[in-house]
């Protein structure tokens, strides 16, 4: 036999040591992670190559809303992966129109076009943004307002406006015209809003920057202005949209919509689908040969999409969302009086984060040997990201054992705070 023969047998009986060795070896040195390898998945829990079973608190980073192995997706996966799996952008498909409508009808928008991912729907919104203000005859409305701690992925374009200079420095130049406005300040956005501004893109409630909310009247403010100046409001739902906060999407609990709204996280069920949504003049400004993708809006990723709207909507998983967060954000907040290293407790619906005094990233490699999987983000805030299907009793089983975690984890440093960021290498005023 082959030498690649044999390396192709050898796949089909691959050992977690192997596959741990073969990342080593040939994957690229992006990620930091733990010895343990994932083979499968069941509603709330998953599965190790050693057959320990952990509690889902992170849910694929905010993806598998409706847990793993849902059984209504994988019959329609199953089901429509055998029938086609793509045709391309250049014909219709079955699913992509019904989804693009329901999802219009979820938020408020006009209309749809679909991505492979939430970094690209954000490059592909800016794009939007700026198309529309050149319709309008205004060329040189070019800058773009983000906020504070945003994070909005990791294409160029999503970059330029994700705040954390850390993740910005080692690839500028970035796109130039962007500047950041302090969040929930409504005077600071005032100062910064002006004829100039063609869009301000803001996540409602900010996953991997803290879990901080936008308030009330910050975000009235700024749909004033937008509307005032003839700007873009872009709401990134990538993370809080499709009801992890208990609505269909976050800015519903605010006056006003957006103009642009970018989803994908949950919308397929773990497979790469997310979308634009927009309305009015924004909705009208793309035109054949202006923008496209190859693989976004695919018969199977669509028809998982319509089904998760599906089951969310019989499911009533919206008003479980809201109980569940609610008997989950009490029992985080018995927790601050226990361990004064709680600060605070934030977030709405299934998206809650605990801001901690002392550096959190030990927290989940210690969640991780009690059998949860929870992250840690913004260096000294832990997040949790339930999938909507999780039950009264695993929120309590969760609550235990995470109580145990906290108690039984050396107590760590200290969290210090970095230096605050210089004035922005991107605003208006000094691109280069």
């Amino acid at each position: 036999m082959s030498k690649v023969k044999k390396n192709r047998a050898s796949e089909r009986h691959v050992t977690a040591a192997s596959a741990m060795r073969d990342a080593s070896r040939y994957l690229m040195n992006t990620y930091q992670r733990p010895p343990v390898v994932f083979v499968r998945g069941q509603g709330c829990h998953v599965y190790d190559h050693r057959g320990r079973k952990y509690l889902d608190f992170l849910g694929g980073i905010a993806v598998n809303a409706l847990g793993h192995a849902h059984p209504r997706l994988l019959r329609v996966i199953r089901r429509e992966a055998g029938r086609a799996i793509h045709f391309s952008n250049l014909y219709h498909n079955s699913f992509q129109g019904p989804l693009a409508r329901r999802l219009t009808a979820w938020s408020g928008m006009d209309r749809a076009f679909f991505t492979n991912s939430g970094t690209e729907a954000v490059d592909g919104a800016l794009k939007l943004a700026r198309l529309t203000a050149r319709k309008h005859g205004a060329t040189e409305k070019t800058r773009i307002l983000a906020l504070e701690h945003s994070f909005h992925g990791r294409t160029f374009g999503a970059l330029s406006v994700t705040h954390p200079l850390s993740y910005r420095e080692p690839f500028e130049p970035l796109v130039p015209g962007v500047e950041f406005v302090r969040g929930n300040d409504v005077a600071d956005l005032e100062a910064k809003f002006d004829d100039s501004v063609c869009a301000l893109i803001v996540e409602v409630l900010q996953g991997e920057g803290g879990i901080y909310p936008l308030s009330g009247p910050f975000w009235t403010r700024a749909r004033e202005l937008a509307t005032h100046y003839g700007a873009a409001l872009i709401a990134d739902e990538i993370q809080s949209g499709l009801g992890r906060t208990g609505r269909p999407f976050a800015y519903q609990r605010h006056i006003g919509l957006p103009d642009i709204a970018v989803i994908a996280k949950p919308i397929a069920g773990g497979l790469p689908l997310g979308a634009i949504l927009a309305r009015g003049d924004y909705a009208e400004a793309f035109a054949p040969g202006l923008h496209g993708t190859t693989f976004g809006g695919g018969p199977l990723t669509c028809a998982v999409g319509l089904e998760f709207l599906n089951i969310v909507e019989d499911e009533n998983l919206l008003e479980n969302v809201r109980a569940r967060g609610a008997q989950l954000r009490a029992g985080l907040s018995r927790l601050t009086a226990e361990f004064d290293f709680i600060r605070e407790v934030r977030g709405e619906g299934l998206m809650l984060g605990l801001d901690l005094s002392v550096d959190g990233r030990i927290y989940p490699k210690a969640a991780l040997r009690h059998g949860l999987l929870i992250n840690c983000t913004h260096t000294h805030v832990l997040r949790l990201l339930p999938p909507f299907i999780v039950t009264e009793r695993q929120v309590d089983e969760f609550l235990a054992r995470f109580r145990v975690v906290l108690a039984q984890t050396k107590r760590p440093a200290p969290y210090i705070p970095e230096p605050a960021d210089p004035a922005p290498a991107h605003s208006f005023a000094g691109v280069r």
